[in-house]
């Protein structure tokens, strides 16, 4: 028996398609005066398809037996898919996690200097290949070569598109086909999964681990060379820590190991810094000049770090090595385009200025804001989240630890303040959380805070425009 013959499905049948030749024509929808606007500013093809998709839910939802909306409803319908179709993905957000560099929210902020180059590298022709003494073809590395040369002692510098390219890279050009030693404690992971013996495995390397994941040693080194070893590797811990009965081999030593037995020895710092943050009131973290001071070879770290600049990898070190590294194929493959280069050379002539750093470097100056600004800031703002927020929950100011983030001094914290925002009922604490989060981020530029202790918390360390934020709190209480 067919569906039709079915009591009852003749009438169904009948109702839908009813309901079905009740929706407008694809051109009667368009042409409605609400979608005029949208026509004017993103033009005809666009909003028709917005209209054509709207109308096929709609059918779809009218077989499903519903009824037929009116002609001002499917018309605002089509007005919200098309706001939808042009919002941009890449969107501003307030970073309120306590995490300064995020990687989820895009790491550091550049400089206004450094936004201004790229601004003008996007408007016009720029001599990124082009050897203006010499009149001919130049290298685009020369754009900042020059400046890392003077910031971190090196003989030679070129850059690429991220750190893990950086290193990669490095291991490709240097010891493809042939070992690497490195020390079991720095088999490292970062975000993504991302493994040092898959970078390894990636650049055609022969991984050698050395020692104990606690203690290594130099005779663990000494005795793990063979005829076939290109390189010594160090990886910074700039993820974890290993504490208690540890220990590692002294960069100096490593590097006097590695070219007793004529191999070049690499650091991979990681995040990377140029200045002794602990100057600033910061931890200290390593620096690259150190490192080549310290015999290293080759060092790697990273451009949207700690160094707040975009995002690069900057490989320092021998000239004769980046040479090498440089006419390796993948480094075309891995190169930077002019507006990296634009930025990066603007944050670096910060640093070559060494002139109000914490005024020019954002990054830097959230990382140095004072945990009193921050609770002056938290008690301004607390009413508002009250009040957005609603009766179910309660509201108060804490005390707190933001954190650097990206890898950089995993165990260090900053002082900082936060919002608290705890619901009220135990029952059902988890969803009601889970729905006061998700109101957050969906406001017209997204609030991002973090769980913990059964509250949303709200750490203003990184909140930059304060006044935007209590408007949009405001409009949404209205």
């Amino acid at each position: 028996m067919s569906d039709l013959a079915l009591p009852g499905a003749g009438e169904a049948s009948a109702t839908t398609a009813a309901a079905l030749s009740q929706l407008p024509a694809v051109d009667r929808l368009l042409a409605h005066p609400r979608l005029a606007a949208a026509l004017a500013a993103y033009g005809q093809p666009l909003v028709k398809r917005a209209v054509q998709a709207e109308l096929a839910e709609c059918r779809d939802r009218l077989r499903a037996g519903g009824t037929a909306p009116a002609l001002e409803v499917l018309a605002a319908a089509v007005e919200a898919r098309v706001r939808r179709a042009v919002a941009p993905r890449l969107r501003a957000v307030f970073n309120l996690t306590g995490t300064v560099i995020h990687t989820n929210l895009g790491r550091a902020l550049l400089a206004d200097e450094a936004i201004d180059a790229v601004a003008a590298a996007m408007r016009g022709y720029a001599a990124l290949e082009y050897d203006l003494e010499a009149g001919g073809r130049g290298d685009r590395d020369d754009v900042v070569a020059g400046l890392l040369r003077d910031l971190t002692g090196a003989e030679a510098a070129t850059v690429v598109n991220n750190n893990a390219a950086a290193v990669l890279l490095t291991l490709k050009a240097l010891a493809a086909k042939r070992e690497v030693l490195i020390s079991r404690g720095e088999l490292i992971e970062i975000g993504g999964a991302f493994r040092m013996p898959d970078v390894m495995a990636a650049a055609g390397c022969k991984l050698v681990e050395v020692g104990t994941t606690n203690r290594t040693h130099a005779a663990d080194f000494e005795n793990a060379f063979g005829s076939r070893t290109a390189l010594v590797v160090k990886a910074h811990a700039s993820n974890y820590a290993i504490t208690g009965f540890t220990a590692a081999v002294p960069e100096t030593e490593l590097a006097r190991i590695a070219h007793a037995h004529g191999v070049p020895f690499v650091i991979d710092l990681g995040s990377g810094a140029l200045i002794d943050l602990s100057a600033y009131g910061l931890p200290r973290e390593p620096l690259p000049q150190d490192a080549l001071a310290a015999g290293a070879d080759v060092v790697t770290f990273s451009g949207d770090k700690l160094l707040g600049g975009p995002q690069a990898g900057i490989i320092v070190g021998r000239a004769d090595l980046i040479a090498r590294i440089k006419r390796d194929p993948l480094k075309r493959a891995l190169r930077v385009s002019k507006l990296t280069l634009a930025a990066l050379e603007a944050t670096l002539r910060i640093y070559a200025s060494a002139h109000r750093l914490q005024e020019r470097l954002p990054t830097l100056a959230l990382l140095m804001r004072p945990q009193a600004d921050i609770r002056a800031a938290c008690e301004r703002t607390l009413p508002a989240f009250a009040r957005f927020a609603g009766p179910d929950f309660a509201a108060r100011c804490e005390p707190c630890a933001s954190q650097i983030g990206s890898g950089a001094l995993p165990v260090e914290r900053l002082p900082s303040c936060a919002v608290v925002l705890a619901p009220v009922a135990a029952k059902g604490s988890g969803r009601a959380l889970a729905r006061l989060a998700r109101r957050l981020r969906d406001l017209p530029i997204p609030v991002i805070g973090r769980v913990q202790d059964n509250a949303l918390w709200l750490d203003l360390r990184c909140l930059r425009d304060e006044a935007a934020l209590l408007r949009q709190l405001a409009m949404e209480g209205e």
